[in-house]
């Protein structure tokens, strides 16, 4: 996977779906490529820290989604093939959004779907320090995830695949650019 100018791909889906797997693997593939990890973006705040799925953060959010959209569309300016992924529903898109439309640069936008059964397994097996792994708040995330209105042509069932099936069905969408969000 090899572009000439940059772009963002947002991989998304609630926590346990494979997105920081793929993405990685992805942009592993591509080249020149970042991967950005958007629960990075959060955890840089130390002092004052409230986590991103309490009613209480929507302030903190919209300022972590403002610079994370400013930190992927400054590499896809300089060429580079930008990989986030992240918790990123329908209600986290317009920085990216607003970001894209003002660079010209492309938005992909991919939602991971596995089952809700696969996906709550194996988010509460994880065991990455900081991790969710508590069952109520992820159960909250696969129900949010599962109808996105307008963008369910976004969501793929990725149930019965291993991570080389994904990732190859996430490069193939990229390439032929299905998954774009309309600027």
């Amino acid at each position: 996977m090899t572009r000439n100018g940059g772009s963002v791909a947002i991989i998304s889906g609630p926590p346990g779906s494979g997105k920081s797997t793929i993405s990685r693997r992805l942009s592993e593939a591509a080249s020149p490529s970042v991967h950005l990890h958007t629960d990075d973006f959060w955890h840089f705040i130390v002092g004052g820290f409230i986590p991103p799925y309490l009613e209480e953060s929507d302030q903190q959010n919209q300022l972590v989604l403002r610079i994370l959209a400013k930190a992927a569309f400054g590499y896809a300016a300089g060429g580079y093939q930008v990989f986030c992924d992240g918790v990123l529903g329908p209600w986290a898109l317009r920085p990216l959004i607003d970001n894209a439309r003002e660079s010209q640069l492309e938005l992909h936008y991919l939602v991971l779907r596995p089952s809700p059964e696969v996906t709550l397994a194996r988010a509460t097996a994880r065991t990455e320090t900081g991790a969710l792994i508590d069952p109520a708040p992820i159960r909250s995330l696969i129900e949010q995830f599962s109808s996105l209105g307008e963008l369910e042509g976004h969501a793929i069932d990725t149930t019965g695949q291993n991570v080389e099936q994904s990732v190859a069905a996430l490069a193939g969408l990229i390439d032929r650019r299905t998954h774009l969000l309309p600027l």
